[in-house]
C-alpha cells in the first residue's frame, strides 16, 4: 500500500529529500505523498525511509490503497526506468 502523511505533520521538510522516488512534495500545510509514485521504497530499501526519518511518526499506511509487494516492485521498476 501506499503511505500517506496526517495532519500531524509539522513540515519539518525531514522526509521529502530522502524519497528515493520523488514521491513527497509539500502541500499547503503538510508534506503529500503521491500515491502512483510512492513504492514503500521497494526495491530502494529494506523499510520506507519516510517512515524511519518522521520525528513524530505522522507517516502512515493508506489503508484505501493497499498493494503487495508485487504491485510495489512493478511501480519501483516502472519509475525507475
Amino acid at each position: 500500500m501506499a503511505l500517506l502523511i496526517t495532519n500531524d505533520c509539522v513540515n519539518c521538510d525531514a522526509c521529502e529529500p530522502l524519497c528515493p522516488n520523488e514521491a513527497i512534495y509539500p502541500g499547503d500545510d503538510i508534506y503529500i505523498i503521491e500515491p502512483d509514485c510512492c513504492t514503500e521504497c521497494v526495491g530502494h530499501f529494506d523499510e520506507p525511509r519516510c517512515v524511519e526519518i518522521c520525528p513524530i511518526g505522522c507517516i502512515m499506511p493508506d489503508l484505501e490503497r493497499i498493494e503487495t509487494q508485487e504491485v510495489l516492485m512493478a511501480r519501483y521498476e516502472k519509475l525507475t526506468k
